[in-house]
């Protein structure tokens, strides 16, 4: 099979192609959406998590010091998590409208600009996930030394 060169052909996209972007664009909002009611609720539960751990622990007699510590630590770990997951919904809502937009005005500038959106999206789909195995590897090795030590 002979391989084409897309960069000096013009590349056209099928009624069927639209109708796929257009159905993709319309998930992805949704998706986008309801990824930013999320990160709302985990920014929310964090701010309530101190006022139910120190209801617990006082339960079962934990140092009201290091009931408070721990919970403002938890609490900026839940807005980092939020944070997190905040980009990746940012980026797929901006792919999702833009592509909305260049399909209903045939714009290949918006165009070009949601699949960018959908670029950085996997982007950082792929760092996160480089990042998070790396992590993986490193606690296996550490607790595979710490049972050798043992």
């Amino acid at each position: 099979m002979e391989n084409l060169d897309l960069l000096n052909y013009d590349l056209q996209l099928s009624p069927t192609s639209q109708t796929f972007l257009s159905e993709t664009a319309k998930w992805g909002k949704f998706i986008a959406i309801i990824g930013f009611i999320g990160c709302g609720f985990i920014i929310i539960i964090a701010f309530f998590i101190p006022s139910i751990y120190s209801s617990l622990s006082t339960l079962q007699g934990v140092p009201s010091q290091l009931a408070s510590g721990s919970t403002i630590g938890i609490t900026i770990g839940y807005i980092l998590i939020s944070a997190l997951l905040f980009f990746p919904c940012l980026f797929l809502y901006r792919f999702s409208t833009k592509m909305k937009v260049a399909l209903k005005t045939v714009s290949q500038e918006n165009f070009d600009a949601s699949f960018k959106n959908l670029k950085s999206m996997f982007k950082f789909y792929g760092i996160f996930t480089i990042v998070m195995l790396s992590i993986y590897a490193l606690v296996f090795i550490f607790a595979m030394l710490a049972l050798a030590m043992r």
